[in-house]
């Protein structure tokens, strides 16, 4: 563990996106504070990443904005700062608009929004201070393009909706030389999609391809790098956003 290092906070950090997020930090000499539901699945993570010291994870639900508070705090109180936050957790719940349930909305805009201003606004608290900081928000291609193969409606309205939140607070925070950045991604090969699904999802990318984990941490992790970028939304989704094609 290098506790001059900087550290970065990473939502949904147990498996897909956020594992491999975690292990792109690790891989670059970060302090890595992990979250997800379950302290089992963090545990088989940490596994995964060779159980580093300077990995940590932090068990709740980010929809609650005390499991947020806790996320941040664990940082500082083991790293001593939060440089970064990767607000990376969430759900995604495909359906025909009609048939989505009181369920699937409540869920999706307690992990998917609150749990976004929660842990965004436990870490603006710490980073204000300080004077400097970097957020970023995983977001979705079909926040910037809805793509009618895909019925997403409740997602596209709320992921669309945090791209537009990503700029608007970009430009509150920038005052506090705070960064504030985006990367929506197309669908990317995770455990979470149905392999004999692979045909029809290489079909919605201009690319003809599905994206990987590792194209995602390229795009945060060059965001993280690139001081002079702030309010910026990146499609990395094989040409998704584009429009209709």
């Amino acid at each position: 563990m290098n506790p001059n290092s900087r550290t970065v906070v990473v939502t949904g950090a147990s498996s897909g996106i956020g594992l491999g997020l975690a292990k792109a930090y690790l891989d670059q000499g970060f302090n890595v504070v992990g979250s997800a539901r379950n302290a089992e699945r963090l545990a088989a993570a940490a596994e995964e990443l060779g159980n580093p010291e300077n990995f940590i994870g932090v068990a709740g639900d980010i929809g609650q904005s005390g499991t947020a508070t806790r996320l941040i705090e664990t940082a500082v109180e083991r790293f001593g700062q939060v440089d970064v936050l990767v607000n990376n957790a969430g759900i995604f719940v495909p359906s025909p608009f009609t048939e989505y349930s009181e369920e699937d909305l409540d869920a999706m805009l307690a992990t998917n929004l609150k749990g976004v201003v929660y842990a965004s606004q436990a870490a603006a608290r710490h980073m204000i201070p300080r004077r400097r900081g970097h957020i970023v928000n995983i977001t979705a291609s079909v926040g910037l393009q809805p793509n009618r193969d895909v019925p997403a409606s409740l997602p596209t309205l709320i992921k669309g909706g945090l791209n537009q939140f990503t700029r608007a607070l970009a430009l509150e925070l920038s005052p506090h030389d705070i960064r504030v950045n985006a990367v929506a991604p197309g669908i990317i090969e995770t455990p979470m999609h149905d392999p004999g699904a692979r045909e029809f999802l290489n079909g919605l990318q201009p690319v003809g391809y599905i994206g990987r984990v590792q194209d995602i941490a390229d795009a945060v992790l060059y965001l993280t790098h690139s001081g002079f970028t702030t309010g910026a939304v990146l499609p990395v989704d094989g040409g998704m956003s584009t429009g209709t094609w």
